[in-house]
C-alpha cells in the first residue's frame, strides 16, 4: 500500500464497504491535540497517518455530537454539530479532507432512537402543555393510578430501572436508556424529516457511511392503551417474537423508516452505506441488511461466540447464509465500545460466557486470574480467522496493538451510567474505552500533552503504537501484515470449508477462498499437521510441519479455487 503521506484518490465505487476493514474510533479516547485529557477531532486528524499505515479502508467515528456525556456521547443534544470539546465542524471538514487524502473513507456514528434531554426539541418539550405538537416529537404518556403517580407501563429501561420519568407537570415520558435519553415517537412525520435532514447534512461533508445505533428499536407499539411486558421484561435478543410483535423491539414497522433512509442514501453518488446495529434473532437481522434498507447489519453472534471450532464454524455458516439472502455481505466484529476487550476475554478460563466477564469486572479482574498470554494468543489466531472472512471486518481502536481491559479502574472513576443505575451490579464499559497508548512514556503515553479522563495502567507504554512499530512479532506488525495481504487475497464473498466435521470437532477450523489459498486455524491444546503449502502469515511461531495450539496460519496451496 502506499506510505501514509503519499496522497491518495479513493475509487468511485459503490461496493467498496462490502469487503472493507472498518477501524472504529472512540473519540474521547483516541487522541488528544489540546491537553484537556479529551480526545477530540484535531487529534483524530493528527493520527489518521497510524491508520493509512494499518491497512484499514474507513473509519467509523462513534459519536462526537454536543453531549453532557450521561452516555458516552449517545446522548446527543444536536445531531447536526460537533461538540466544543472535541472541536468544530472546520475541525470535522479538515479531518475528511485528510481522510480522503490519505484514501480513508469517514463513517458516522447515527443516533436515531433518542436524543439528549438537552436537546432544543426536548427542552420545548418540557415547556409545553401535554397533548402539544412539541411533546409529540417524544413519547409522553399519563400515568397510572388515582392522581397518575405510577409509570404508563412496567417497560425497562436497558440501563436498569424504569423506562419513564415523571416531568413537573405529571406527565411520563419514554426513555429505554437513561433518563437523560428520551425516545423519539417515529410515528411522528417531523421526526423522520428531521432525520432526513441529519443524513443529508453529513452525507454532503464528505460522509461515506453511517453506523445506525439501536437500529431495531425505533418502531414501539404506542396505540392505546399500553400494553405491559409483564413477565417478559427482560430483553434477550433470541427470545424476541419471530413476527415482529414485540411493543418495544425489532417490529417490522421499523423498516418503513429505513426504506425512506435509502431514498436519501440513494441520492448520492456514490449512494452512501450503513450498518445497523440491531441485536435480533439472526434470521430477522437480514431485513435490516437488506438493499432497500440499510444495506448491512451487524452480526454478534460471532463477537459473542466462544473461542471454539464447532460454536464457530455455526456461526460463520449461518452469517454467511444470512448475509447472501440478504444480498448483503456480513460483518466480523471481536471487539468494541460495548464490550470487555477479547484479549482479556480469552484470558478467562474456557467457556467463560457474557455473565462470567460481568462477574470477573466486579472483582476488579482478579477473580479468576486472567491468563493474558494466553489471551493475546488466542486473540491473535482469532484476528487472523477474522480478517480471512468474506464480508467486513470491523476492527476496535486499540484492538491491533493487543491491548487487555482495565479492568480494575476505580469505583469512583466510573462513568458509564450501567455502574449507578443498575445499583453496582454491572460494572459497565469504561474498561475498553481507556485512552491509547501512543508513546512508550511521556503524559498519558502519547495520547495528549495533558492526562486523560481515565485513568490509564502504569504499563500501558508497553502496549503503545511506538513500542510495538517494526517489531516483527508484535500485535500491531500482525494486523498489518495481514491487513497488506488481505487487500491482494480477498477478491470476492467464496468460502468452502476444507476440514470435517470431526475435525472441527477437534478444534480445526480450515477454509478455502478464491485465488488457492486457505486459513487453518487450531483451536485446540494440541498441535495438529499443518498443511502443505506456502506460509504467507501466522499467528504465532509455527513448529517444523506442526501448527501449534491456539495459532491461525494463511497458506498459499495451489489447490481449486473456492468459487
Amino acid at each position: 500500500m502506499p506510505h501514509a503521506d503519499t496522497p491518495t484518490t479513493i475509487r468511485h465505487d459503490a461496493d467498496w464497504w462490502r469487503q472493507a476493514v472498518i477501524y472504529q474510533i472512540y473519540p474521547r479516547s483516541f487522541a488528544d491535540s489540546d491537553g484537556d485529557g479529551v480526545g477530540d477531532l484535531p487529534g483524530i486528524t493528527s493520527r489518521l497517518h497510524h491508520l493509512a499505515e494499518l491497512g484499514v479502508d474507513a473509519v467509523w467515528l462513534s459519536p462526537f455530537y454536543p453531549s453532557q456525556l450521561a452516555d458516552g456521547g449517545y446522548d446527543v443534544a444536536d445531531h447536526r454539530d460537533v461538540d466544543p470539546r472535541l472541536g468544530t465542524l472546520d475541525d470535522f471538514d479538515a479531518m475528511v479532507a485528510e481522510a480522503d487524502r490519505l484514501g480513508l473513507r469517514i463513517m458516522v456514528d447515527i443516533v436515531p432512537n433518542h436524543s439528549s434531554d438537552r436537546h432544543v426539541w426536548f427542552q420545548e418539550a418540557l415547556a409545553a402543555a401535554p397533548g402539544s405538537a412539541a411533546r409529540a416529537r417524544y413519547v409522553f404518556r399519563d400515568g397510572r393510578g388515582p392522581d397518575g403517580e405510577l409509570p404508563p407501563t412496567d417497560w425497562p429501561s436497558s440501563f436498569g430501572g424504569p423506562a419513564w420519568t415523571r416531568v413537573p407537570d405529571g406527565q411520563w415520558y419514554l426513555h429505554l436508556y437513561a433518563p437523560q435519553q428520551p425516545d423519539f415517537d417515529w410515528d411522528n412525520p417531523e421526526v423522520r424529516e428531521d432525520f432526513h435532514t441529519t443524513l443529508r447534512f453529513w452525507a454532503d461533508r464528505g460522509v461515506a457511511g453511517f453506523r445506525v445505533d439501536v437500529a431495531h428499536g425505533l418502531a414501539k407499539d404506542l396505540r392505546e392503551p399500553l400494553r405491559d411486558l409483564g413477565e417478559e421484561r427482560g430483553y434477550e435478543p433470541d427470545a424476541l417474537p419471530l413476527d415482529g410483535s414485540h411493543p418495544l423491539w425489532d417490529r417490522d414497522a421499523v423498516h418503513d423508516v429505513y426504506r425512506g433512509w435509502r431514498r436519501v442514501f440513494d441520492a448520492y453518488d456514490p449512494p452512501r452505506f450503513a450498518v445497523a446495529e440491531a441485536w435480533v434473532r439472526a434470521s430477522r437481522r437480514t431485513a435490516y441488511a437488506s438493499a432497500e434498507g440499510l444495506g448491512q447489519a451487524f452480526n454478534f453472534d460471532f463477537l459473542g461466540a466462544r473461542l471454539d471450532a464447532v460454536e464457530l464454524r455455526a456461526v460463520i455458516g449461518s452469517a454467511l447464509d444470512d448475509a447472501r439472502r440478504a444480498g448483503a455481505t456480513s460483518t466480523w466484529v471481536l471487539s468494541n465500545h460495548d464490550v470487555a476487550r477479547h484479549v482479556s476475554r480469552y484470558a478467562l478460563p474456557p467457556g467463560s460466557a457474557k455473565r462470567d466477564v460481568e462477574e470477573w469486572l466486579l472483582t476488579d479482574g482478579r477473580d479468576p486470574a486472567p491468563d493474558l498470554p494466553s489471551g493475546a494468543r488466542k486473540a491473535r489466531a482469532a484476528a487472523l480467522l477474522m480478517l480471512a472472512l468474506p464480508g467486513s471486518a470491523y476492527v476496535y481502536q486499540g484492538e491491533e496493538l493487543g491491548l487487555p481491559e482495565v479492568a480494575d479502574l476505580d469505583r469512583a472513576d466510573l462513568q458509564d451510567p450501567m455502574w449507578v443505575r443498575s445499583g453496582g451490579r454491572v460494572k459497565g464499559r469504561d474498561g475498553c474505552r481507556v485512552p491509547l497508548p501512543w508513546t512508550r512514556e511521556g503524559t498519558s503515553f502519547g495520547f495528549g500533552p495533558g492526562g486523560s479522563w481515565l485513568p490509564q495502567p502504569a504499563d500501558w507504554g508497553t502496549y503503545a503504537a511506538e513500542a510495538q512499530r517494526g517489531d516483527g512479532d508484535s500485535f500491531l506488525e500482525l494486523y498489518r501484515a495481514a491487513l497488506r495481504l488481505r487487500r491482494a487475497l480477498v477478491t470476492d464473498e467464496a468460502l468452502e470449508w476444507a476440514c470435517s466435521e470431526e475435525e472441527t470437532r477437534r478444534g480445526l477450523l480450515r477454509f478455502a477462498r478464491t485465488g488457492g489459498w486457505h486459513t487453518v486455524s487450531n483451536l485446540s491444546d494440541s498441535a495438529v499437521p499443518l498443511p502443505p503449502g506456502e506460509v504467507l502469515l501466522a499467528s504465532g511461531p509455527l513448529s517444523g510441519d506442526r501448527l501449534p495450539p491456539w495459532t491461525t496460519a494463511w497458506l498459499r496451496t495451489g489447490a481449486a479455487s473456492a468459487r
